[in-house]
């Protein structure tokens, strides 16, 4: 298999970026990556522990990454991150709206309301909340790009993780509408949508399933492997560089062929 990691790379030299969820899995990932390459980078997260960690690992480098805590459930705490990220990097011109969560994979009527809630909460409301915040940010700055990382599960049924599901639909919904509202201002929207990756959550999601499960998980790509987080995290820098400039309201779909 060709390392994509080898392949040319897309210039993100000086991108000011604001990445939610970078703590772990897929928002580490990238928040690495887009710092090697030139961004700079601030990320968001609830795990302070593991989020200084990850800017560490950036400074440590030679790179530009800064952490601050975040809960994205609370428009508060996402306008003080949104409010610090523009005085760290002097604006912003990429933000990847990254954070989520998971619930216990349980057929729908077996979910509680506490599932569902938080599922909204993080998944859709704390997105919405993060879009609503740089649109403030960018609209009288000359616009930029909001990277959503949905999911497969926003395109397709997903059985047992209903409330995964819809709170991800959700996020589809309104990446489409924002690229329309907004391209007036010259912002974008975007949709990456994964299907399962090797990250800390989805190794969760799997330590939950019984062994048929695990397998029929795996073996639902074509491919019949999980993704590797470095083959997303390369193509959100593909999305945060200007080669993607007339992309908007898509859904880019990293699947290994799950929907074709």
């Amino acid at each position: 298999m060709t390392d994509i990691l080898n392949l040319p790379a897309s210039n993100v030299t000086g991108k000011r970026v604001l990445i939610t969820g970078g703590a772990s899995g897929i928002g580490a990932a990238s928040a690495l990556l887009l710092a090697s390459r030139g961004a700079k980078v601030v990320i968001g997260d609830m795990n302070e522990e593991l989020g200084a960690s990850i800017a560490r690992q950036g400074v440590d480098a030679g790179n530009s990454i800064t952490f601050k805590k975040v809960d994205v459930t609370n428009g508060d705490e996402v306008r003080a991150l949104f409010h610090f990220a523009m005085k760290e990097l002097g604006g912003l011109d990429v933000v990847i709206n990254n954070a989520g969560i998971d619930h216990n994979p349980k057929p729908m009527h077996e979910l509680s309301d506490d599932d569902f809630d938080r599922s909204i909460a993080v998944n859709l409301k704390g997105v919405w909340h993060c879009m609503r915040a740089a649109v403030a940010c960018m609209a009288g700055s000359g616009g930029g790009h909001v990277i959503n990382v949905a999911s497969i599960a926003g395109l397709r049924s997903a059985p047992l993780l209903s409330a995964y599901s819809a709170s991800k639909h959700g996020v589809m919904g309104l990446t489409k509408s924002a690229a329309h509202e907004y391209a007036r201002v010259n912002i974008r929207f975007n949709a990456v949508c994964p299907s399962f990756i090797d990250t800390p959550m989805v190794q969760n999601t799997m330590a939950k399933m019984d062994e048929r499960a695990q397998k029929a998980t795996i073996n639902a790509s074509p491919l019949r492997r999980l993704g590797k987080v470095e083959e997303v995290s390369s193509a959100i820098a593909w999305l945060a560089s200007d080669e993607s400039s007339f992309m908007n309201g898509h859904a880019f779909t990293l699947d290994g062929g799950m929907l074709a």
